[in-house]
Formats: C-alpha cells, sequence, structure tokens
C-alpha cells in the first residue's frame, strides 16, 4: 500500500494516518488546513476513501446527493460513512497511449479525444502522458512531471512513432508509480488501447496486485477491429472495473471523441465517501456502494470494488 504519515490523498484506498481530518469541499469536519498544499485527506485512524461516480438509469450524472443517500458494505457488511464531499476537486491524471505498430492508423483521432479530454478537465489537474509500444517512456520532459498546460501535453501526445509491439502492464505500472508523485486529492489513469500485451517485463497480476494497492481510478477505452489478433478486452475491463472506473469499446472511431469527453466529465462529477474499516479481516476486501433518494429511480453506482488491506503497514503507521 501507499501510505504516509499525515497526509492522504483522496481516492479509492485504505489510508493509515495520524492527524486531524481535513478535507476540501467536504462535510463533517475541521476546515481546510490552509498551511498544506493542495487537496489533502487527514485523519487519526485508518481510512478507506473511495472515489464514487453514481448515474442515473438514462446514464446521466447524477449530482447533489447527500451523505445520508448512501450505503457501503465491506465483506457484506455495513459501514458507518466518517466523510463525505461532493466537490469538483483537481485531480492527477495520466493518458497512458498506445502507440504499437496496429494503432497507427488510429493515432490522430486518438490524440484528438486526448485533446478534448485535457480541454473538459478542470483546469487545475495536474496531468502526464505515458506512451508505450515496445517499451513505455514518458512523454513530458525528465525535469517536469507534470503540466497543465495544453500545449505541453499535446507535444507529449504525439512524442515517438506508432510501430512494434505492445508492453502495456508496462506502461501501466510505470504510470502508477508517476501518480504517486502527484500533489492533487485524487487520482486517475486514463488507458487508450487494444487490451493486448505481448512484450511486457510485468504480466496481469503484477498490475492487478498494484492497482488494489494504488490511488488511481482507471478508466480504459479498447480500441481495435473485431479480427484483430492482439485484442483483450478482458483486461481492459478488468482495470476499470476494480478500480471503480469504468471501460469503453466504441464501434466506430469517431466515437473516441465524445467518450473522452465524458471521462472528463465523470472524473469532475464523483463523490468522495470515507469511512473507517474493521482490523480484522481478509488482506483482499470487496466493497459495495449503493444509492438511493426521493425522486431518483434506479441510481447506478460505480466505485472500487476491492482493496488490498496490509496489517504491516496499519502497525507501521501506528508508530
Amino acid at each position: 500500500m501507499y501510505l504516509s504519515h499525515g497526509v492522504v490523498r483522496i481516492s479509492g484506498v485504505l489510508a493509515m494516518v495520524g492527524a486531524a481530518f481535513a478535507l476540501t469541499g467536504g462535510q463533517q469536519g475541521p476546515a481546510q488546513d490552509n498551511s498544506s498544499p493542495g487537496y489533502t485527506l487527514r485523519t487519526t485512524s485508518r481510512l478507506v476513501v473511495l472515489d464514487v461516480s453514481v448515474k442515473d438509469s438514462k446514464g446521466g450524472f447524477v449530482s447533489g446527493l447527500t451523505q445520508d443517500d448512501f450505503k457501503v458494505y465491506e465483506d457484506g457488511k455495513p459501514q458507518a460513512i466518517t466523510q463525505f464531499a461532493n466537490s469538483d476537486v483537481p485531480v492527477t491524471v495520466g493518458i497512458v497511449v498506445d502507440e504499437s505498430g496496429s494503432m497507427r492508423p488510429k493515432r490522430p483521432e486518438v490524440i484528438t479525444a486526448a485533446l478534448e479530454f485535457i480541454h473538459d478537465s478542470n483546469p487545475e489537474d495536474e496531468m502526464f502522458v505515458v506512451n508505450f509500444n515496445e517499451r513505455a517512456r514518458r512523454g513530458l520532459p525528465d525535469i517536469e512531471p507534470f503540466s497543465d498546460k495544453v500545449s505541453e501535453l499535446r507535444a507529449a501526445l504525439w512524442q515517438g512513432d506508432p510501430e512494434g509491439r505492445t508492453a502495456l502492464y508496462d506502461a501501466v505500472e510505470l504510470s502508477l508509480r508517476q501518480l504517486q508523485l502527484g500533489r492533487r486529492g485524487k487520482q486517475a489513469m486514463v488507458v487508450i488501447s487494444d487490451g493486448g500485451d505481448n512484450v511486457s517485463k510485468h504480466n496481469l497480476q503484477d498490475v492487478t496486485q498494484d492497482l488494489l494497492k494504488s490511488l488511481a481510478t482507471v478508466y480504459t477505452v479498447g480500441i481495435f477491429d473485431q479480427d484483430d489478433p492482439e485484442r483483450n478486452p478482458a483486461v481492459l475491463e478488468k482495470l476499470a472495473h476494480i478500480s471503480g472506473g469504468a471501460a469503453y469499446f466504441p464501434k466506430k472511431l469517431d466515437q473516441v471523441i465524445p467518450i473522452c469527453k465524458r471521462i472528463a466529465q465523470d472524473i469532475r462529477t464523483r463523490y468522495t465517501i470515507g469511512y473507517i474499516p474493521p482490523t480484522e479481516g481478509k488482506p483482499v476486501r470487496r466493497i459495495k456502494v449503493t444509492a438511493s433518494a426521493p425522486g431518483h429511480e434506479s441510481l447506478i453506482v460505480r466505485s472500487r470494488t476491492s482493496y488490498s488491506f496490509s496489517p504491516e503497514s496499519e502497525a507501521a503507521a501506528a508508530k
């Protein structure tokens, strides 16, 4: 797990620190500590913090819900919600783009869609780009870990030339490490790929385990032809599902732009829900979040479905 003594960035991960609670835009708790930069969460004990999206039966995003409209279950047992927020706060975002040979004819549309995502995101987001084919690499200069400038991110997206094989898992691992350096409260990753991997040093199990320990909500966009032997939509679905994100599979290339705009809106309208978990339990714990409110029928809730609990980390944080 990625732990910190005193400050934990808001997202779907178990956090154990020792300080007073402060959440920008949240309810219940002391005011924001202005001496600490960024949007931070502080607590006197363990805390599981979930990034939650809510839609109605027609697929529209639902805003304005209160803490009382939500219920949280861990391994089937109800949990008391102790922290809640529903504000649009800046996030740290990684844009992960497949540049293997099969993506060459799709590249202009993919980059245009990524730029539309950047345009529709919170202007205070800090972003980075990871390009990958046979190896994963950061698109921004080494001295610049993040950027909020469209011109710099555009140049990063156009880095390299589509060719070679696909190291998807290595790209996700690189992005998870980069997200840890972020200063924003929430973390998200947008992966645009066919889902195939044929050259990574890491495997799907590595990625899954690290994602369970991470703060990231992952959105995936699968772009492939139905007869493409390298396609693997199941991988893209899994990465999105366990992190509380969403997987999209456009049937036409011109659908990628509206999908990326929708992802940007999703990130900006998510709720933040926190609860203190029991000390006893399985190493990997299952989470379910539900929502209901007068005037809203069949609310669809999407959030992280599990997280990794580490007794060793808990003991270290208590010292």
